[in-house]
């Protein structure tokens, strides 16, 4: 059964009570709603911004939850004396759309309580009869390899699941919401690895990528070994959960030390283990300039070799792959860095060898994808940047969405800091700040700091006393760029894509908050003065109102301030648009 209408959002946790009565639910809209099971009905509401993760007390009218501000929230008599009547009730069953057996006398399911074990007299696995197929194709083999993974601390990592073949799960948490999909976190859990255990690696196996869905390891060819690739997901419903990958003899997982982040002459610089891992698949790149992609279950889809060599990183979002590599080196020893976006499952090349956008002597720090998936790079001069029309060849471009060293809190001077990038999600740069020089976060994990994006067009605007409609239309001038920018990556992806409903209203309501600006901008130029009809009748050539409101409203903002002349300009422009005379 549905529990719907009631979030405006993207769902971020949700949570069942013990006796499964109540359901509590939280979305991206900042509101808990609170669902009765057997009626899918909201019986509460509560505004609370950013929870990731939510707890029930397992006897108590108590619920705790957690924000995306790292802020822990322990609620007493968190529900009504109405609903709390229902955390009394005995265990309750789950809302089926349809139980057949249900209606069978004497043969009815029994209710499954989440978590119960196998009762010890429970009877055992029957055994085959003569005719089975283990009788057919023999006995299974014997002599199943040493785990990757020693156990050598009691943590767990052997762990047989349970009965069900899943997980546990204390083996199993992550934190919602705060998910690594940049290769510069790992470098970070390999840093403190390392520091951790005097510059040795666990068990010489590094942690290279983490998700909501698995962990990927990688390990460094020995004398006796090769390089291997090892995959555990966080739940299976079979019993063997984790698949590992041995490379060729003399073939190793990229990263040790890589050269040639630089746009010149570069020196030695240590990078993770360029693996990445999605929805979809695992990618490797390999020391012999080999790219390797997997299922994530270990079935071999694709190997080749990328032009652009050495192979600097990678990651993926879904089915897309980035690769990112040296070009060739110029007479100053200098190199660019190019850069491959490769879709596996359609089996076609997006962007192929395309030059990453950096200015002399510039770094980057990081690589990934958003949350919506659009390629976003961080260099070392603190600039944000995601790649626009990267899914039609030839015409992607790298634009800034964030340049730090602009931002207010360092308009002073007084703050040295530098922004450690974890992701780019809800059209906002979340990071760790770094402060006094640190290359690395410190430990344990500090809380993550977002920041608004603000693209940089002019100085950044300041409030101006004598001439407050300066700095008014610096800023809806920058909204009106950023705004334009984010509704071209959404139009991208809905035409790119099979958009879901809410995508394509989102793209509509998007296409109406930009001509909204641009009003809002024309207000401002018509308040100036006559002397400014020019630029104002500009941008209201720049609204692509189908409806015909919006100029119609724009006509009226003139006559408000007495521009006559304006007024019968945007008259005309919106005449000549509803008969379809507009040129492009």
């Amino acid at each position: 059964r549905a529990f719907s209408g009631g979030h405006m959002g993207d769902i971020t946790t949700l949570a069942w009570s013990p006796n499964g009565a109540l359901l509590a639910t939280s979305a991206s809209d900042r509101k808990i709603l609170l669902w009765d099971t057997k009626t899918q009905k909201i019986v509460a509401r509560y505004d609370y911004t950013g929870v990731i993760n939510f707890a029930w007390h397992p006897h108590e009218n108590i619920c705790s939850f957690v924000t995306s501000e790292g802020e822990l929230f322990i609620y007493p008599s968190f529900l009504s004396s109405e609903n709390a009547q229902q955390l009394q009730k005995p265990l309750q069953p789950a809302p089926f759309i349809h139980d057949p057996l249900s209606k069978t006398s004497g043969n009815a399911r029994k209710t499954l309580i989440n978590g119960l074990k196998r009762p010890s007299n429970a009877s055992a696995r029957r055994e085959g009869t003569p005719d089975s197929l283990d009788d057919i194709l023999g006995p299974e083999s014997a002599g199943e390899e040493d785990d990757f993974v020693e156990d050598d601390d009691g943590a767990g990592y052997l762990d047989e699941g349970n009965g069900y073949g899943k997980r546990s799960l204390d083996q199993a948490q992550i934190l919602k919401g705060e998910r690594p999909i940049n290769p510069g976190l790992l470098e970070y859990i390999n840093h403190f690895n390392q520091e951790a255990h005097h510059g040795e690696a666990i068990g010489v196996t590094y942690l290279t990528q983490l998700d909501e869905h698995g962990t990927l390891f990688s390990c460094p060819p020995t004398a006796e070994n090769p390089a291997m690739v090892f995959y555990r997901p966080h739940e299976t419903w079979t019993s063997r959960a984790d698949w590992r990958t041995k490379l060729p003899a003399g073939e190793d997982v990229t990263g040790e030390l890589r050269q040639a982040l630089f746009c010149s002459a570069s020196a030695d610089i240590s990078l993770p283990q360029a693996t990445s891992l999605s929805d979809s698949y695992v990618v490797v790149t390999t020391s012999t300039n080999y790219v390797r992609v997997f299922t994530l279950f270990g079935l071999p889809v694709k190997v080749y070799r990328q032009k652009s060599s050495p192979t600097v990183t990678c990651t993926s979002w879904r089915d897309y792959v980035l690769t990112m590599g040296n070009g060739p080196v110029a007479g100053d020893g200098s190199t660019s860095l190019l850069y491959t976006i490769d879709n596996v499952k359609r089996d076609e090349i997006c962007q192929s060898e395309d030059v990453v956008a950096l200015p002399h002597n510039t770094q980057v720090k990081s690589v990934f994808f958003s949350d919506q998936g659009d390629p976003c790079l961080y260099d070392s001069t603190g600039v944000l940047l995601i790649l626009q029309h990267w899914r039609t060849p030839g015409q992607a471009r790298w634009v800034p969405l964030l340049d730090t060293k602009l931002l207010e809190r360092l308009a002073g001077g007084r703050k040295e800091e530098t922004y450690w990038p974890v992701a780019v999600a809800q059209d906002r740069f979340h990071c760790i700040i770094l402060k006094g020089g640190d290359q690395y976060p410190y430990f344990p994990k500090p809380l993550l700091s977002e920041f608004e994006f603000r693209i940089p067009c002019t100085t950044a605007p300041t409030e101006d006393p004598s001439n407050p409609a300066i700095s008014e239309g610096a800023k809806l001038e920058e909204s009106f760029v950023r705004s334009s920018l984010m509704l071209s990556l959404l139009e991208d992806l809905v035409q790119a894509t099979n958009a879901s409903h809410s995508q394509k209203t989102e793209l509509s309501r998007r296409e109406v908050d930009v001509d909204k600006l641009l009003l809002q901008l024309l207000n401002v130029e018509c308040r100036e003065g006559e002397e400014r009809g020019m630029k104002a009748l500009e941008v209201v050539s720049l609204m692509k109102d189908r409806s015909g409101k919006l100029l119609e409203a724009a006509g009226k903002v003139a006559g408000r301030y007495g521009r006559t002349v304006l007024q019968d300009k945007i008259n005309e422009l919106a005449e000549t648009r509803l008969m379809g005379m507009d040129e492009d």
